[in-house]
This record gives structure tokens, C-alpha cells and sequence, in this order.
């Protein structure tokens, strides 16, 4: 299904007919359905325009762990705090990276304790800092799905100062569908996978997951009536007994994703097991940079050991949010001891955080 036409996509008509299209399929499917999305914007969008509301009760949209932020070790952000401690040495990373909690404190505490911590836009500023210090060592703390890789990637081949390397958190979308199906409990009778990971990657990579595991897969946008689009096209699959990975997005997302892109990610990056914070590892779940540019890399060129970390902290439900099993409210800590301005768990810290986002638009 394929919609150009924005005036069409954020009209209310158009919004009627699809919600009466979905009511009659329910109808007719007369069962329950729970749909699962891994992306902190789409979550935004359900939350802010109310859809959920829209569904019938027998649909349930559950959110996965689709904020980079928030599955981002602790053991990784004690890493840059231990470097960051050093006086010959700057950590720069992404705003909302400095507020996420790690074993003991945020880099954000850190840098109030005297240590430069910067903010910036991208790799490219981080590189630039190097520039105008030559006498400290640059360490870009690199988070983000495929979305973000390529920055980092074209960054490192490009020759940047000797004295910028890159702490290589970055994390691989399709490896951890593949993880949440072999949940039992969680039951998932269909995916809706992000647009901005897809615009990289293209269609490929979840047509083998959907293929291997029978559960229909919808890569959509992040207007309204994008991800109603992408619920009525799983429902359609699920009446049919077809098990397709459909591209609502098609206005930005191509079924070969951006070549120019992979191939920066290819050259530089290998995929690994990596651990994913509050889910475990996940089998090719991160990237690490390539040993042809491992003079940028900060793990080896630092050599930091953190021999002990603490991803969850008591009482923290984050681990069971971000794989469905619980709702932001079901937690404890939540909007009682963990809120935007003292969050406890990662969750709470990014705008696409599905704590921070249920703290902002669901009054319980």
C-alpha cells in the first residue's frame, strides 16, 4: 500500500477508513492481537496522536527496544567515564547520552565533577574538537541503530587526527527481532519495524526474518496514519496466512536501502555479539570497528576494562519494558522515585525512551 500523497496521509477521512478497515478485519478475525514495534519514534507517534485509543481492545501495540539510548550497556558508559576522568581527555557524545544512568553515575554527573564532557551533533564535531586540541585525546562515545553508523563509518576512513578514536556502541536492528521471537511468553503476531534503520538497510534483512519465522513485518513512517497503515497491513497478512515483510514507507524507504551507506558500514564495521542493555547478547547485535582502523578505536587504543557493571538497578523495570512484557505504569519506580528530571533506569532519559514518553502523554 502505497500513499505519496501527504495531504491524503494526514487527512481525518483517510483516518476513518483505514480504523473502519481494521474494526472489519478484527471482526472477522474475532481473536487477539498483539503487534510489537522497536522504534522510539513510533512510539512517540502512537502516544502523542492517541491511537492506541482508536484500536479496538483486542489489538494490543506493545513497544520493543527501539531507543539506542536506552539498550546501551552501562558497562560501555563506565568505560567513558573511567577515560573521561583523565585530564588529557574529552568525551563527546549525543545530548541525551550524558543523562543515562550507568553503574554508578551519568556522564552528565561526571561532568559536573569537572570533567569535559561535550555535547555534539555528530562525529563530525567530535572530529573537529580534535582539530582545535591537538594536545588531548578526542573520544566520540558512538550510539545509534543503522541509522547512525554510516556517520561514525565515513568519519573514521576519512583520515580523521590521530588523536580522535571512537567508542563503538552502535547496535543492529534485525538481530534483536530475531531475539524477541524466540520469547515464548510474548507471543507476537506481527512487527512494525522503523523507516530511518530501513532507509539504510533496505527491505533484505527483515524479508529473511519474516521468511524463517512466519510473522508478518510492516517497515513504515511516522505520520499518524503511517503506522495505521502499517497495523491494517499486518492485519491483512494475518487473515491471509501470509507472512510477508510489506514497505508502507516506499516514499523514502527503497527496497535496496542506501548502497553508499552499507558500503561505508561494510568497510569499516564488522557485526559481533553484542550485549544489549536490559535484554543480554544478541548474536551479530552490535558492530565493532574493523582491526584496518583500530587506531581508532578507543577499546584498543585505551585498553579499558570495566570488570563490572550494573544494567538494571533494583527495583527498575527497564529490562521488562523494552522486551513488551510490562508497561511503563506496571513499574514501581515509575513517576514516583524515576521521572525525566531524576531517571533511575535509561527508559526515562531519551524523548524516545518509552518511560519518558508514557511520563508525557498517559496520565497513569
Amino acid at each position: 500500500m502505497e500513499i505519496t500523497d501527504l495531504n491524503i496521509l494526514r487527512s481525518k477521512d483517510f483516518t476513518d477508513k483505514i480504523i473502519k478497515s481494521i474494526n472489519k478485519i478484527m471482526r472477522e478475525l474475532d481473536k487477539s492481537i498483539k503487534i510489537m514495534h522497536v522504534c522510539g519514534t513510533h512510539e512517540h507517534t502512537i502516544s502523542k496522536y492517541g491511537l492506541r485509543s482508536l484500536l479496538p481492545k483486542e489489538i494490543e501495540v506493545i513497544s520493543g527496544p527501539g531507543c539506542p539510548v536506552c539498550v546501551c550497556p552501562a558497562a560501555d558508559i563506565d568505560k567513558a567515564i573511567e577515560l573521561g576522568r583523565r585530564e588529557d581527555i574529552i568525551i563527546t557524545t549525543f545530548g541525551d547520552m550524558i543523562r543515562v544512568p550507568a553503574s554508578n553515575l551519568s556522564l552528565s554527573e561526571l561532568k559536573a565533577q569537572g570533567a569535559d564532557v561535550r555535547i555534539v551533533y555528530g562525529p563530525n564535531d567530535a572530529v573537529k574538537i580534535a582539530k582545535d586540541n591537538p594536545n588531548k585525546e578526542i573520544i566520540f562515545f558512538a550510539i545509534g541503530f543503522e541509522t547512525t553508523v554510516p556517520l561514525t563509518g565515513y568519519e573514521i576512513k576519512s583520515n580523521p587526527p590521530s588523536n580522535f578514536s571512537v567508542i563503538c556502541a552502535h547496535k543492529l536492528i534485525p538481530a534483536a527481532l530475531e531475539l524477541l521471537m524466540s520469547i515464548d511468553q510474548l507471543s507476537i503476531d506481527g512487527f512494525i519495524s522503523p523507516g530511518h534503520v530501513s532507509t539504510i538497510i533496505g527491505i533484505k534483512p527483515y524479508k529473511l526474518f519474516s521468511d524463517a519465522y512466519h510473522v508478518p513485518n510492516v517497515i513504515t513512517g511516522f505520520e499518524p496514519n503511517d503506522v495505521l497503515l502499517a497495523i491494517l497491513m499486518l492485519l491483512k497478512q494475518i487473515k491471509n496466512k501470509k507472512f510477508e515483510t510489506l514497505n508502507e514507507y516506499s516514499r523514502v524507504v527503497k527496497p535496496e536501502g542506501n548502497i553508499v551507506a552499507q558500503k561505508i558500514i561494510s568497510e569499516v564495521f564488522e557485526s559481533v555479539s553484542s550485549p544489549w542493555r536490559g535484554i543480554g547478547r544478541i548474536l551479530d547485535g552490535g558492530l565493532m570497528i574493523k582491526d584496518k582502523y583500530e587506531k581508532y578505536d578507543a577499546d584498543k587504543k585505551f585498553d579499558i576494562k570495566i570488570e563490572k557493571s550494573t544494567d538494571i538497578p533494583p527495583g527498575c523495570s527497564c529490562h521488562l519494558i523494552m522486551t513488551g512484557k510490562l508497561s511503563p505504569n506496571e513499574c514501581k519506580l515509575f513517576r514516583k522515585t524515576c521521572t525525566p528530571l531524576n531517571p533511575v533506569g535509561p527508559c526515562m532519559v531519551s524523548m524516545e525512551g518509552t518511560c519518558s514518553i508514557y511520563y508525557k502523554y498517559y496520565s497513569e
